[in-house]
């Protein structure tokens, strides 16, 4: 039984969700993806020779596995995407990206240099050295990595692996580096693993501090927990969902530093261009004379790229990535014959790659200064994506069309960047959170029934946008009300088939599942690999310590531990006090609650949970002075993050 808010007497209601099914595509979506098909080239098919070009070999339906039978990729699931023709669910822009982002095996880029795609979101590239094979970027998973390894050596024989380059901080370009480098090589350090300045930093920052909140909200980016079909989850935008399997983090061993440093590798020569706090806070281009080849890494591909995805980041500035697409032509235009990126197909030619980087270049300029003048004019974020269009050169260029990122949503970053989340108007300075607000909406706008009733008749002539805001309030207001639950899973279910961004459709689709069925059931979070945490520096290891402190529950408390590694060498106090966790390094308190002499891969060991603390004291691996129980009650008070919480409804379990 629940309140409305509305002072009317309080209505039965079922704690039972939806078990429905997606619905029909509605007349105005399909007017909608009419007009699409007008106003697009869809004659050309250059992408699709583009895409198919130089294919040399594949997995079937690129199924890869675990070692334990688990599917952890597969593009069998997406046979619907056979059709050429889209369904009325799914608009025809993106429906064609989907398509081109099927293609999947071992390609020719040109004569010795190659590129797994299809197997991950992101691309693997393969450039062949003197004697081995240096491998740019390893894939989301372990498995994947090897799967990608496996099938380069069947079909360009079997040759060592010279050196690895991570072009950027993103999981989908690191996670499988250990599928590619095995331990032994590893251990024996001679292959140079080569990254942009600062890429453990921000690997760990975007990656680790943030990641439990960052990967329930990936799930409304890629909906990988979507069924895969023409109702449901048909691509991202940049290739077709996360990859699942084993993740590890290896530490770089040379750090590019600045635009115009240079590699010789295997006896290829790499000139480098750094492009920080563009598509990753920690990025970098190359070019390759020997090939002809240029990469720009993940800020040239076939869509307009995300200023602020919804999983979170920070945001990406808008006019540092156009200005390394400036920098990128005048250090390399009219020189490469072929150009491949991080995710998508290649393109060739000399015109085409440097027309292609030209209108990527504008693209994000034009989104910026636009945004700027507008802001400048007093509009706010929501005004500038109502009223900011892109030319007709732009708008009709295929890789320049919103499947991942969306103008829409990209000028709303370039606003939050600039002024931030606040609008200047004081109405919006402190509103009311989402529950308090909706039951007030409820009450103002004359009740449920009410708003259920206006909402139908909108919902006949397609104001989904107005009509998800309305239900929303009811939603958070009562979330047991099923009639609005159903009705909004409906209007965001439309706004989704509507969308030609794959990362809205995939939030929309998402958001009405989980009205209609509750939140999915996952298995917990499992620990962090001790390979990963072994990448990490000890001040990181403290500051994820630092960021499960739970305040309220450390009021009042003073705790203050000596930590000393005996295979690092490394020395800090960890300190609690005014319910925050600090740490100075090099340091030892003289008057210490408790002091801990253990190695660092120990501690690395309890926290993947290897072992416990207790038993590594019993085993003698950590020694211990003074009081090793404060240990004990600092530990009590740091949180555990759920995998899932509630964001369509509001939160079932209070935060404190």
């Amino acid at each position: 039984m629940t309140q409305t808010g509305t002072g009317e007497a309080p209505k039965e209601t079922s704690k039972e969700t939806s078990k429905e099914t997606p619905k029909d595509a509605s007349a105005p979506v399909l007017a909608q993806h009419a007009a699409t098909l007008k106003s697009l080239p869809f004659s050309d098919m250059r992408d699709f020779d583009e895409a198919a070009r130089g294919f040399l070999g594949t997995v079937d339906h690129a199924r890869i596995t675990s070692a334990q039978g688990r599917v952890v990729w597969s593009l069998e699931p997406y046979g619907f995407l056979s059709e050429a023709d889209a369904p009325p669910t799914v608009d025809p822009s993106l429906w064609r990206q989907s398509r081109l982002n099927m293609n999947h095996g071992l390609f020719e880029v040109v004569p010795g240099v190659y590129q797994v795609r299809g197997l991950d979101i992101a691309n693997m590239t393969l450039i062949e050295g003197d004697s081995g094979v240096i491998v740019v970027d390893t894939l989301t998973s372990i498995e994947g990595a090897r799967a990608a390894m496996a099938l380069y050596f069947q079909h360009r024989g079997q040759r060592p692996v010279a050196a690895v380059i991570f072009t950027h901080t993103h999981t989908d370009h690191w996670g499988g580096a250990r599928g590619v480098l095995d331990e032994e090589t590893l251990a024996g350090g001679k292959v140079p693993v080569i990254a942009p300045n600062l890429f453990m930093e921000h690997a760990v920052s975007e990656n680790i501090i943030a990641g439990p909140a960052m990967l329930r909200r990936a799930q409304y980016q890629f909906g990988p927990l979507l069924a895969k079909g023409p109702r449901g989850q048909v691509d991202c935008g940049l290739g077709k969902s996360m990859a699942v399997g084993a993740v590890s983090l290896v530490r770089p061993t040379d750090l590019i530093m600045a635009t115009g440093d240079t590699r010789t590798i295997d006896g290829v020569a790499f000139e480098f261009q750094m492009a920080p706090n563009s598509e990753a806070p920690a990025e970098m281009h190359f070019f390759i004379p020997r090939y002809r080849l240029l990469n720009l890494a993940e800020n040239c591909t076939h869509n307009f790229h995300n200023l602020l995805p919804f999983r979170g980041a920070d945001v990406r500035d808008a006019l540092a990535w156009s200005k390394y697409l400036g920098e990128a032509l005048q250090m390399w235009g009219g020189k490469a014959d072929a150009m491949c990126g991080q995710h998508h197909w290649p393109v060739w030619g000399t015109d085409r790659i440097d027309t292609m980087i030209r209108q990527q270049r504008d693209l994000y300029k034009f989104a910026h200064d636009q945004t700027i003048r507008l802001m400048n004019h007093g509009l706010t974020a929501a005004e500038i994506a109502e009223t900011i269009k892109l030319p007709a050169s732009l708008d009709g260029a295929w890789h320049a069309r919103g499947y991942y990122g969306h103008i829409r949503h990209n000028v709303k970053a370039i606003y939050q960047k600039y002024l931030g989340w606040y609008d200047a108007n004081p109405v919006n300075l402190d509103p009311l959170p989402p529950v308090a607000a909706g039951k007030k909406y409820v009450e103002y706008m004359g009740g449920a029934e009410a708003i259920l009733a206006r909402a139908s008749q909108d919902f006949a002539r397609g104001e989904f946008r107005f009509i998800a805001q309305a239900l929303s309030h009811l939603v958070f207001a009562d979330p047991d009300h099923q009639a609005a639950r159903a009705l909004l899973a409906d209007t965001l279910e439309q706004l989704g088939y509507a969308a030609e961004s794959a990362t809205w459709r995939n939030a929309y689709l998402f958001g009405a599942q989980e009205l209609r069925q509750g939140m999915p059931k996952v298995p917990a979070r499992s620990a962090m690999p001790r390979e990963t945490l072994a990448a990490l520096r000890t001040e990181q290891l403290w500051d994820v310590l630092g960021i499960r402190l739970n305040g309220p529950k450390a009021e009042g408390k003073h705790i203050v531990i000596n930590w000393n590694f005996t295979d690092t060498g490394e020395t800090f106090v960890l300190t609690l006090e005014n319910c925050a966790l600090t740490y100075v390094a090099g340091a030892q308190a003289a008057t210490a609650d408790a002091g801990f002499t253990l190695p660092r891969g120990t501690l690395d060991e309890v926290i993947a949970k290897l072992t416990t603390f207790q038993e590594a004291v019993g085993s003698g691996a950590i020694k211990f002075s003074g009081n090793p129980m404060r240990l004990g009650e600092l530990m009590a008070l740091m949180d555990e993050f759920p995998r899932m919480f509630e964001i369509v409804e509001p939160k079932r379990t209070p935060v404190s």
